[in-house]
């Protein structure tokens, strides 16, 4: 039996059972035997454990180079988007909640600030930055049953919680490095193993498999031994949480920054001697069972860092501030305009067809907030066609509402394509379909889109987007500068205060 069949026929046997047990229980009768729906959920001891000793064991000389340099591209674009995050309309009001605790002083920087707080504070504010222009890398799947693109956002799990921690400590590249690397591997297969169910069901995968991330950095950097990793493990798990129908609003980069700082919470308190479940992913009430169900073992017991998920299948670096589901469209929409002078004004209608999955994430119809935009193939393809481009400046609740940018959403049809559905869940099949006023048609198809593995940018490409988003936080082109040339040679930082001191005022 093929994975997906098996987490399917597993999926459903277990929820046949929960919705019989529950029936019978409210008629009265008797309970359905345990035994059975236990006998779905895969028995693996001392997951948990296995996975603390991979983060407290691997080495920077266990990574390849190649992963290492692609980890360094992920850290260069979470920089940037965290400055031009502190733009953005979260930014103060995070900080002013934070102030309101009594926290007025720390160790950590706020990127794209002159604040500084402790380290989980820190972290809080920049994760909320990095993601709420929805412009962060995005983790692919390797199961044809997993939807691309819908596990993690891996960088703001990870490095908010990890820079912060290292900050304090005053730690070098190397170290910062290598925690990265673990908490992108350690929250990537965690989210690969659990069931589709999972986000299928509601679940905000970056809030609650990136809880894993951060923990992994920060128990890393702490120099915490396997049980309190272990541990650690078992308190992240507590507080991951997150929900889709968040999306388009301010708790989607909420749930991110919630993440990154229980990484910093979570190896905190086990330092402390905090004490947690030893079997937290694996126990029959635990992570893997609550969360999803069930879950494929294998995809963690044999795959942490075999392959490094930045090799395989990779992560995905974002051309535009929108859901990932929307960029293969937009670049193949952008190529079409390119290629046939396509004009709004002559646009009768454009046909975008995908999986069904892609529709049931980007749920915005008719956006009436730049946040909801982002959630939206129809505002995604009309900005294209009426303002030729779409960046940080597009996604505002003026431009959204704007009468002729209202119009062309109209003329947008998205819809689930046989085609595309057949295509599989690991890819963002998208068929283009446009009709001109006077009669002529064009197509495109596009699995997927630039900054994806099959179309990746260069260090130079998101060096070039890094320098877009510092402009858009009107930081200093000196200092952005700084910042390129740091993170490309971080191996050689001896104190990553040097390269935080360029991210603040």
């Amino acid at each position: 039996m093929k994975r997906r069949d098996l987490l399917r026929n597993t999926t459903g046997i277990a929820v046949t059972f929960g919705i019989l047990g529950s029936r019978a229980r409210a008629l009265g009768g008797p309970e359905v035997d345990q035994t059975c729906k236990e006998a779905t959920f895969p028995k693996v001891d001392k997951l948990t454990s296995r996975v603390a000793e991979f983060v407290v064991n691997t080495q920077l000389t266990d990574i390849p180079s190649e992963t290492i340099e692609l980890g360094k591209k992920s850290i260069l674009d979470g920089l940037g988007l965290a400055l031009s995050g502190s733009k953005a309309e979260t930014a103060p009001l995070i900080q002013q909640y934070i102030r309101s605790l009594g926290c007025q002083s720390g160790a950590a920087v706020v990127l794209g600030s002159a604040a500084k707080l402790p380290a989980r504070f820190a972290a809080l504010a920049n994760g909320i930055a990095i993601h709420v222009d929805d412009f962060d890398d995005t983790q692919l799947a390797v199961g044809k049953d997993r939807v691309y693109g819908l596990l993690v956002h891996p960088t703001v799990c990870v490095l908010p919680a990890a820079l912060a921690t290292a900050e304090v400590g005053g730690r070098s590249g190397k170290d910062l490095l290598l925690a990265y690397q673990l908490g992108v591997e350690v929250e990537c297969k965690i989210a690969e193993a659990i069931s589709p169910r999972h986000y299928e069901d509601g679940f905000h995968s970056t809030g609650t498999c990136g809880v894993f991330g951060g923990t992994s950095a920060c128990a890393r950097l702490k120099g915490l031994d396997t049980v309190h990793t272990a541990c650690a493990f078992a308190i992240a798990a507590s507080q991951a949480a997150g929900l889709r129908e968040n999306f388009g609003t301010m708790m989607k980069p909420f749930q991110a920054g919630h993440a990154t700082e229980s990484g910093v919470v979570a190896v905190d308190l086990a330092a402390l001697g905090w004490t947690g479940a030893e079997q937290i992913l694996e126990a029959q009430r635990g992570f893997f069972h609550a969360y999803g169900g069930t879950y494929d073992p294998s995809a963690i017991l044999d795959h942490l860092g075999k392959p490094w998920t930045f090799q395989s299948p990779g992560v995905s670096i974002k051309p535009f501030p929108s859901g990932s589901l929307t960029h293969p469209g937009m670049t193949e929409l952008q190529r079409l305009i390119r290629e046939n002078s396509i004009r709004a004004a002559d646009v009768a209608q454009v046909e975008v067809g995908t999986n069904h999955n892609m529709l049931n994430t980007l749920i915005h119809h008719r956006p009436t907030t730049g946040l909801q935009a982002k959630f939206s193939m129809e505002f995604c393809m009309a900005i294209l066609l009426v303002d030729g481009k779409a960046d940080q400046t597009k996604f505002t609740d003026a431009v959204v509402n704007r009468p002729d940018v209202q119009d062309m959403i109209g003329r947008v049809r998205f819809y689930t394509d046989p085609e595309a559905e057949k295509a599989g869940y690991d890819k963002m099949t998208t068929i283009l379909k446009i009709t001109l006023k006077d009669g002529r048609v064009i197509t495109g198809r596009a699995d997927f889109g630039k900054g994806s593995p099959s179309n990746p940018m260069s260090f130079e490409e998101v060096a070039e987007k890094f320098q877009g988003c510092a402009a858009f936080a009107e930081w200093p082109k000196s200092k952005a500068d700084g910042v390129i040339e740091l993170v490309r040679k971080l191996e050689g930082v001896s104190d990553v205060r040097t390269l935080t001191a360029l991210c603040s005022k």
